[in-house]
This record gives structure tokens, C-alpha cells and sequence, in this order.
């Protein structure tokens, strides 16, 4: 054969063995790059292998910028609330009913929040209201401040673990710090506690009836406070706050004792008792039922004759109980059935039905009284005393005093306001008041308020940086700095230059004047603690506590994907499924 042919079959063949190659490399890179993909797929990277199609997700930064924006959103919203000068919120809901309020934890409950992230920023003021009953505002704002240091933060490049460290370090040097700062205070000190509750209730617009509506709170709560193990506690839940619409909030009061909004069950009753002797009944004085179905054949009207008087001897059996113990009044917490009331009449016993079960409680704890569930269990030595029971009008509808207990660990305050929104407001000026002076009665232990403990800390913070090291120092500045969002929110809201107050009460902290705050009256600074401006300890505490941990929770998030519903879908009226996704970001 000729060469060329030979030459010719050597080059076919090199390149079908390159071809081969070719295709074999190719078979593998596309072998890998599906590996890849699969594995992406088990691991999220590819979301239309794991999530339905038009799912709403956000990744990394994004996640992070999203979440932070709506947490500062919520920030905004309230801080013009803040301090003595703050203002209101009018909240509109969809039935057209108004609030009108500058509480921090009304106002987040109240608005309709839908992003994940904002709606943490509310469980923040709930989680402080629960604790303490004050600083709601405070705790929200410093946490909407601590999440923007942390953008800017995150901006430079510095990790979000790093970030949360040091705020963590700050935090817990926080706590140090303000421990240090505080001042002792006694059960027995009147002019502080009212102080502090005056502090507390200023923001709430009650600046002219503060004196009266603070005298009011520190005498409920030093009425209620018990002492166990060498400690104090003053349980709030035993004062029982009733609003009623009508006269002036001066004219708010305090009974040494209950009031119930009820009415005597029977027109023939009397409408007032002194020296009372008071019956505390968890039963029903109607003929009880049978616990099983059962039925009563009756033939003959004699048959019907005698099972009604059998009804009426029961009846009269029950109060011939009652007022053989020397009972004048009778509190029951179920139903009292008519012939019972006549009969009650008879005998000249006030009586009270349905009574709330936790009214119950408080007036056992006011009166001496016990409970007695089973009327036949009903003695001389469970009957509870009042020097006065007394049904009386209040703003046109009855209610029922129970007054002049001996020493009772449960108290009633009225309050009053001229109109709805006006009560409660003022109701709210008094959950607040009576909530931090049981803190400060508790813990034994108060701050300067105005700003005076957010600089002392912020200093302290300074300090402690330098100790620290490494890119953790840089968070821990960063807490010291969104520390002052509160002073300089103070000096806003009064209508005062913030960089001027920043400037001045930095310069008297650091001549040693830890109790140096602004008097946003004045527009000056003094020292907050001397001119009567104090707050508990256990608010700053737990405002730092719950804004430092949600922070942590809102950076710690690099993913958010909108969660279906598994189960069953929700239909809408066609047929179809209900819209999902993500709330609206």
C-alpha cells in the first residue's frame, strides 16, 4: 500500500482518541457540575430545588439590612415619646376606636406590625412591661440605636459574631457599672418613692395631678408589701385598679380596701352595712343540679306542690346557714337564685353575685376573710370584716365599696379622668407609678434618671474598651455610643440642642459628677438624683437586658425564607389557596 494511506489511518486515529478524550472530559465536567448542583441543592444554593417557586428569601446582607431597617423603624416610631416632653400617639383602629397614649408597650401592641424583625422589637417592650412596668420606650429606642452602630459595623467588614461579642462584654459591664452607681433606698423613705413614681408617671402627661396620683401609688403599694426570708415583696396584682369616666384624674382615690363593679342583687336588700361581717362564698345558692341526666315524673299537682316547697326549704336552709354564722353580707362568686335573694332581703344581708374569681382572692387578702366552697363548711371563723360595705353611684352606675379593712394586703384605687381617653391614660400613668415604686421596694435600690445613668455608663463602656482588644472593642465603643441615644433623645424631645447637653454632661461625668442629668424643664443640667429626677435600678437593668439580647437575635440572622404552611393550605372563597409569603418587607 502507499505511505500516505498509513500516514492517513494514524491521523484518524489520533483524533478519534482525542475525540474520545474530548467527550470523556466532557462527560466528566458535566458529571461534576451536576454533583455540584446536587449537593448545592441539599445545601439551600439552589432554592428551586428545595423552596416552591416565587418564594420571597433574602440572603446575607440583605437579610440583615431588611431586618435591621423594619427593628429601627420601630425604633423611630416611638422615641419622640420619650421623657417629660414626649409626645402622643394616636392609634386608629379599623372600627374607628381611638387611643391616645405615649406608653411605649401600648403603642407597639396597639399598631398593626407584620415584619418578623419589627414584631421582635414589640415582644421587647412586652418582655420589659412584664418585668419591670416601665422603661418600654427606653428599652425599644436603645435597641433600635445598638442595631444601627451595628450597620455601620457590619459595613466595615466586621462579622456579625464579632459584633454580638462585644455587645455582650458591654452589656455585662453595664450591669457592673450601674450596680456601683446606685443608692440605697428604704420601704419607710416617702419623699423618694413619690419621686419615682412621679419620674415615672411625668411622661404620661401628668405633670399637674402627678403629686396627688404618686401620694396614691406609694401608699397602695406600701399597704400591700410583705416580708419572707428578710426580703420585701410587693405583688402589684393585689391592687386593684378601677377606672371610672367622669369627674377630674384629682379626684382618683384609694380605698383601704375593694370596690367591686357590681350591684346588690336585690332592691329590698340594704344598700349599706357598718361593722360587716362578710361571707366569701365559691359556691351557687340555686338547688344544684344532678352531675348525671335524670328525670322527675311528677303525676299530681301535690307531687308539684311539694317539690317546689322542697326547692324553697333548701333555699332557706342555705341562708339560715349563712346568717347563723353572724353574716351580714354575702359575696358570691356564681349565681344566688331569686327566692335565695328574697330570702336574703329577709334576713337584711347585703349580697353580691358573680363576683370575679380574682376579685375573690384580693378580698380574702383585704378583708381576712376565706373562701368556703361548700355552704355547710360556712363558720363565725371564715367570715372576713369591713367597717363599711356600702353600695354607691359612680359616674351613674353602681358599684360596691368595701372599705375600712383592718391592715388588708389588697387595695382598690379608683381612678378617674373626664373622658375615656383621659382614664386611660391616667390608668396607665398608674400601672406605670405603682410598678416602679414596687422595683424600687424590692431591690432596695434606685439610679439618677435624665440621662445622668446612660452617660455614666457610656464612660464606663469607653474605659472598658481599651481593656478588651481585638475588633471586640470596636462593638463594646459602638454600646458606649448608642448608650446616649436616650440623653440626647431627653434634650430633643424638650426642644433642646442635643450637642450642647451630649457635650456638657460628658464634661461633668468626667469631673466625677456620676449623677449629673438634664432637667429638661429648666433646659439645664444638675444633679438628677439631689432634684428628685430617680428611677428604679431594676428599669435600666432590664432595658439593657432586653435590647442587648434581641440585637443579638436580629444580627445572628444571614437567611430569612417565608414559611408555608406544611399541612393544610388555607382556601380562599373560590377554592384556590390563600396567598402566602413573606409579610411585607
Amino acid at each position: 500500500m502507499h505511505p500516505s494511506f498509513f500516514l492517513f489511518a494514524a491521523e484518524r486515529r489520533a483524533k478519534s482518541k482525542a475525540l474520545i478524550q474530548v467527550k470523556s472530559f466532557e462527560i466528566d465536567r458535566v458529571n461534576e457540575v451536576a454533583r455540584r448542583d446536587f449537593v448545592a441543592g441539599q445545601l439551600g444554593g439552589q432554592p428551586i430545588l428545595i423552596l416552591p417557586e416565587k418564594v420571597q428569601r433574602y440572603l446575607g446582607r440583605d437579610a440583615q439590612r431588611m431586618n435591621i431597617l423594619a427593628a429601627r423603624t420601630i425604633a423611630e416610631a416611638i422615641r419622640t415619646t420619650l421623657g417629660p416632653r414626649g409626645m402622643d400617639k394616636m392609634l386608629v383602629d379599623n372600627l374607628g376606636d381611638v387611643t391616645i397614649t405615649n406608653d411605649g408597650v401600648t403603642i407597639l401592641d396597639e399598631m398593626d406590625v407584620e415584619h418578623p424583625a419589627a414584631k421582635m422589637m414589640v415582644e421587647v417592650s412586652k418582655a420589659q412591661e412584664d418585668e419591670v412596668g416601665d422603661g418600654t420606650t427606653t428599652a425599644v429606642v436603645l435597641a433600635g440605636e445598638l442595631l444601627k452602630k451595628a450597620e455601620e459595623m457590619l459595613d466595615q467588614d466586621i462579622h456579625p459574631t464579632v459584633i454580638t461579642t462585644g455587645y455582650r462584654f458591654a452589656a455585662e459591664k453595664a450591669y457592673e457599672i450601674l450596680d456601683k452607681m446606685a443608692t440605697r433606698v428604704s420601704k419607710d423613705d416617702d419623699k423618694i418613692l413619690k419621686q419615682i413614681a412621679k419620674t415615672s408617671m411625668s411622661s404620661k402627661g401628668s405633670e399637674i395631678r402627678g403629686e396627688k396620683l404618686s401620694e396614691l401609688c406609694v401608699r397602695a403599694v406600701k399597704q400591700i408589701v410583705e416580708g419572707s426570708d428578710g426580703k420585701l415583696e410587693a405583688d402589684i396584682d393585689n391592687i386593684k385598679v378601677e377606672k371610672k369616666t367622669g369627674g377630674s384624674s384629682a379626684d382618683s382615690q384609694l380605698i383601704q380596701g375593694i370596690v367591686l363593679d357590681k350591684e346588690v342583687v336585690h332592691p329590698g336588700m340594704p344598700k349599706q352595712k357598718e361593722n360587716a361581717k362578710i361571707a366569701l362564698l365559691n359556691l351557687a345558692l340555686e338547688v344544684k343540679e344532678t352531675e348525671t341526666d335524670a328525670k322527675i315524673n311528677i303525676t299530681d299537682p301535690e307531687q308539684l306542690k311539694n317539690f317546689l316547697e322542697e326547692e324553697r326549704r333548701m333555699l332557706r336552709e342555705m341562708v339560715d346557714q349563712i346568717k347563723r354564722t353572724g353574716a351580714n353580707v354575702a359575696l358570691c362568686q356564681k349565681g344566688i337564685d331569686d327566692v335565695a335573694q328574697h330570702f336574703l332581703a329577709k334576713a337584711g344581708i347585703l349580697a353580691a353575685r358573680r363576683v370575679k374569681e380574682s376579685d375573690m382572692e384580693k378580698l380574702a387578702r383585704a378583708t381576712g376573710g376565706k373562701i368556703v366552697t361548700n355552704i355547710k363548711d360556712l363558720t363565725t371563723s371564715d367570715l372576713g370584716s369591713a367597717a363599711l360595705v356600702e353600695e354607691r353611684k359612680v359616674a351613674g352606675e353602681e358599684m360596691i365599696f368595701i372599705e375600712g379593712c383592718k391592715d388588708p394586703k389588697a387595695v382598690s384605687l379608683l381612678v378617674r379622668g373626664g373622658t375615656e381617653h383621659v382614664v386611660d391614660e391616667v390608668e396607665r400613668a398608674v400601672h406605670d407609678g405603682i410598678s416602679v415604686i414596687s422595683a424600687a421596694i424590692e431591690d432596695g435600690k434606685i439610679v439618677p434618671g435624665g440621662g445622668a445613668t446612660e452617660i455614666e455608663v457610656a464612660k464606663g463602656l469607653r474605659e472598658f474598651s481599651d481593656t478588651v482588644g481585638g475588633r471586640e472593642a470596636l462593638a463594646v465603643n459602638a454600646f458606649a455610643d448608642a448608650m446616649e441615644i436616650i440623653p440626647r433623645t431627653l434634650s430633643e424631645n424638650a426642644g433642646l440642642d442635643p450637642i450642647d447637653i451630649l457635650v456638657q454632661l460628658r464634661s461633668a461625668h468626667e469631673k466625677d459628677g456620676k449623677n449629673i442629668g438634664i432637667d429638661v424643664t429648666s433646659g439645664k443640667i444638675q444633679n438628677t438624683l439631689d432634684f428628685g429626677i430617680v428611677e428604679p435600678l431594676r428599669v435600666k437593668l432590664q432595658a439593657i437586658k432586653s435590647a442587648s439580647e434581641v440585637v443579638e437575635l436580629v444580627l445572628r440572622i444571614d437567611d430569612v425564607i417565608a414559611a408555608g404552611k406544611l399541612e393544610k393550605e388555607e382556601k380562599t372563597p373560590e377554592g384556590g389557596p390563600a396567598a402566602g409569603g413573606m409579610p411585607p418587607m
